[in-house]
C-alpha cells in the first residue's frame, strides 16, 4: 500500500472503498481539467508523463473512464495530476500572483446553506465538524475544501438570484481574487492551510434555491466558466479564520 505522499497529498488512510470507485469512475474529469487550456508546447511532456503513470494522453481526451477499488491507481492518477500541475509551472505557464481573505468560513451539519463559523480546524478531509448530507457524490479527499468567490455571488446577486454566502455550500467564500483565473493544480495559501485545486464543482440540485429560475447551470463551469464553485485537496491543515490573507499561485 502506498504511504502518505507530500507532492499530491494523497494518503492511503484517508479512503475506503467508495471513495476510490467513485474517483477512478470520474478519472476523466480530473484529467481533463488537468490539461485544460494546456499549450501546445507541452502536449509532448504531459504525454510522456501519462505513458509513465500509465494513464491515458492528452490524445485520448483525457477519457480515463472504469472504475475499481485500487487505492494505488488513485494514488497514480493524483500524483498525475499534481505533476503536470508542476509541470506547468515550471515552464511559466501560471497566473499572476495574487492576493485575496477570507471573507466567511463555512459550515453545517449536513446539507446547504452552510452557516458561518469563525474558525475552523483543516485537515485532510476538510473542515472539522463538517458534513455533507450524502457522501455519494461529495466527500473525496479531492472535494475537501469547496471554495467560491464573494465577488462572484455579489454579481449573481446584482443579476437578480436570491444566492447568499454559504447557500451554495462552499466552505471558504475568498474576495480578491480573479475567479476566471482559477484551473487545477494551482496552489493557494489560506491562512496556514496549503491546498491545490482539483476541478470545478459540478451544479446540483440541492442549490437550484440559490438562482432565479430555479437551476444552478448558471455557474456550470463548462457554461459559464469562471462562475464556479472550485473544490480543492488539502496539502497541509491548519486553522482557518476569517479575514485570512489568501494567496493564488505563490511559487
Amino acid at each position: 500500500m502506498t504511504t502518505s505522499c507530500t507532492e499530491c497529498g494523497f494518503d492511503p488512510a484517508e479512503w475506503n472503498d467508495q471513495d476510490t470507485a467513485r474517483t477512478l469512475g470520474r478519472a476523466d474529469y480530473l484529467l481533463a481539467h488537468a490539461v485544460a487550456g494546456l499549450p501546445a508546447s507541452l502536449a509532448r511532456a504531459v504525454d510522456e508523463l501519462a505513458s509513465a503513470s500509465g494513464l491515458p494522453s492528452t490524445a485520448d481526451g483525457g477519457a480515463a473512464g472504469g472504475g475499481g477499488t485500487d487505492r494505488d491507481a488513485v494514488h497514480r492518477l493524483l500524483h498525475h495530476v499534481a505533476a503536470v500541475a508542476e509541470l506547468r509551472a515550471s515552464a511559466g505557464d501560471l497566473p499572476a500572483t495574487q492576493h485575496g481573505s477570507v471573507v466567511r468560513v463555512n459550515a453545517s451539519g449536513g446539507g446547504v446553506p452552510k452557516r458561518a463559523v469563525p474558525e475552523a480546524v483543516v485537515g485532510r478531509r476538510g473542515l472539522v465538524g463538517d458534513r455533507q448530507r450524502s457522501r455519494v457524490h461529495h466527500g473525496r479527499p479531492w472535494q475537501a475544501l469547496c471554495l467560491w468567490s464573494a465577488d462572484v455571488i455579489a454579481a449573481l446577486a446584482a443579476e437578480g438570484h436570491p444566492v447568499i454566502a454559504g447557500g451554495a455550500g462552499e466552505n471558504l467564500t475568498i474576495d480578491g481574487i480573479d475567479w476566471s483565473a482559477l484551473r487545477s493544480g494551482l496552489v493557494l495559501r489560506v491562512g496556514e492551510v496549503r491546498c491545490r485545486l482539483s476541478v470545478p464543482a459540478e451544479p446540483c440540485s440541492n442549490i437550484n434555491g440559490c438562482f432565479a429560475g430555479i437551476t444552478s447551470r448558471r455557474i456550470d463551469h463548462d457554461r459559464h466558466p469562471g462562475w464556479s464553485r472550485w473544490y480543492a485537496t488539502v496539502l497541509s491543515g491548519g486553522v482557518v479564520r476569517q479575514g485570512d490573507v489568501v494567496v493564488l499561485a505563490p511559487r
